[in-house]
């Protein structure tokens, strides 16, 4: 287990504001926890912490948004998260970290820019898209194994649809619940969840009902407009922070 006071000074906000992004406002925020915790243990390790905590808040989040969620989404990215979580097995240890970051963080920034440059509120709501949906759960249930950040990927992919706000949610709460149960077999076979990271992870449980509490407490006080726009600013200070940290590999 660790002790370090400096990782639980970082691990205990960032889950918390990781709760509240999963709980109210789809998942983008999250994307900034790994990379955080990264600062202190290994990026491995961090994602391995992470998964029980993360599959206890999905349990919340489907609590709170039972049923509210969008079918004919559902049906498109399950099958490409499932393609993801393949690949991120195989690929496993073979890719570099930063070289990972610095992808999801270079695409989350020009999706996020796009949208604030471009005035996105008030273009018109895209259609869901088969090809589409499972290019972009691929990629996020790949970036999601490797590195809890699939918010992004799968951000680029419905953010567009402008779906009701409570649709949105509880859409992204079914679709994580899904890869993140998922990656708990090959997460204990890669040998990731080892004594000592499930005893963290258990230091740090009481943190994920609380997070979420929040969250669902704040999506029902935030109107449409407002909360797309936290959204997306949500997922353009997660790629800032990515690409900030894994810039280096290119010098």
């Amino acid at each position: 287990m660790i002790v370090d006071p400096v990782f639980y000074a970082i691990a205990v906000p960032v889950l918390l504001v990781t709760g509240i992004s999963k709980g109210g406002f789809g998942a983008g925020i999250g994307t900034l926890a790994a990379p955080l915790m990264s600062l202190v243990i290994a990026p491995t390790q961090a994602a391995a912490i992470m998964l029980p905590i993360l599959c206890l808040m999905d349990l919340f989040g489907l609590w709170a948004y039972w049923r509210r969620w969008d079918r004919v989404n559902l049906r498109i990215i399950m099958p490409g998260a499932l393609i993801g979580i393949a690949l991120g097995t195989l690929t496993f240890g073979m890719l570099d970290d930063r070289w990972i970051g610095l992808a999801i963080g270079a695409l989350a920034v020009a999706f996020a820019l796009d949208w604030w440059l471009r005035r996105g509120i008030d273009r018109p709501a895209r259609a869901p898209d088969a090809w589409r949906g499972t290019l972009w759960s691929s990629v996020s249930g790949w970036t999601s194994f490797v590195a809890h950040a699939g918010g992004p990927p799968l951000g680029v992919y419905l953010l567009p649809q402008r779906m009701d706000k409570t649709l949105y949610v509880g859409t992204t709460v079914l679709y994580f619940t899904f890869v993140n149960y998922l990656k708990i077999l090959p997460y204990a076979w890669l040998g990731l969840l080892s004594p000592g990271n499930l005893s963290t992870s258990a230091a740090l449980i009481p943190l994920a009902p609380a997070g979420m509490f929040l969250g669902v407490w704040l999506h029902g006080r935030v109107k449409p407009e407002p909360f797309y726009r936290v959204c997306y600013l949500f997922v353009l200070a997660a790629g800032v922070k990515l690409v900030a940290d894994n810039s280096g590999i290119l010098w």
